[in-house]
């Protein structure tokens, strides 16, 4: 029995050398998935930041009578002076991490179909027929935003189409 035994001895420790390296390479892969799968998490967030600035940007853009009175300037305070465009610290570091750029487009005026008492604000008067005149205008804005993070250079474009009803006399200077 003895010659046996020696003969063993090898082959358990080729056993023990091939099921140590099989753990090392199950151990690597596992580290290589859960490192991708927390690269795509962080890149989702970087987006979800930047898409979160751009349509902050348009919500404050649609919000304001600027949007139809001077349209080449529509934001408070823009970055760095630039009209239309919008610096946002998104992590809370004190610098800006993501530049918003908008670019708004009348795409149709036509004058508005009065209902009354809810347009009462828009009647200019009555012409000989009776029929109301009307002193506002049905637009139609096209409104994009670029956002751009210059950190990881994560960016969007968010469009949104948002319909106005304004005075004629700002309708001819701003929706032609």
């Amino acid at each position: 029995m003895k010659p046996m035994r020696r003969a063993q001895r090898g082959v358990t420790l080729l056993i023990g050398m091939v099921m140590l390296l099989l753990l090392a390479i199950i151990a690597i892969s596992t580290y290589n998935v859960g490192k991708g799968s927390l690269q795509i998490v962080g890149n989702m967030q970087q987006r979800n930041q930047v898409l979160a600035a751009a349509q902050e940007a348009i919500e404050e853009a649609v919000s304001t009578t600027r949007l139809f009175k001077t349209p080449t300037n529509v934001l408070v305070n823009p970055c760095n002076g630039v009209p239309n465009t919008r610096c946002v610290d998104v992590n809370g570091d004190g610098t800006n991490d993501v530049t918003v750029t908008l670019t708004l487009a009348c795409i149709k005026s036509q004058l508005a179909t009065l209902t009354l008492p809810q347009d009462a604000g828009c009647v200019k008067g009555v012409d000989a027929d009776g029929n109301i005149i009307s002193g506002c205008t049905d637009t139609l804005w096209n409104i994009n935003a670029s956002a751009v993070d210059s950190v990881t250079q994560a960016a969007t474009n968010v469009s949104e189409g948002v319909a106005v009803r304004m005075l004629t006399a700002d309708a001819a200077t701003n929706c032609p």
